[in-house]
């Protein structure tokens, strides 16, 4: 069975930084404990703090589906909303 990679990129408008940070760091808890996730890793640029990168595996897509339809996920969409710049989600599969 093949697992699901997740690459999300989120890049925050430059003055809303500590505020998309604080609101990724709250899906971690929550995220990891989900039907299906094996990892869900958050990275931040070395050079640009604004922009953010989750790493994710899941078993399924079905189950990653459900996650993105979580409540949590529908929290941050509205706690954020105007304070992004791009969130860019890509599905991808291991080939080596």
């Amino acid at each position: 069975m093949s697992t699901l990679t997740i690459v999300a990129n989120i890049i925050a408008k430059a003055d809303q930084v500590d505020l998309i940070k604080s609101e990724l760091l709250k899906l971690i808890e929550i995220t990891l404990a989900e039907a299906g996730c094996v990892n869900y890793d958050l990275h931040q640029d070395n050079e640009n703090p604004a922009h953010f990168v989750f790493y994710e595996k899941w078993e399924t897509r079905d189950l990653w589906q459900a996650h993105m339809d979580g409540k949590h996920l529908q929290d941050f969409v509205s706690n954020t909303k105007g304070a992004l710049d791009l969130f860019t989600v890509n599905e991808m599969t291991k080939i080596s």
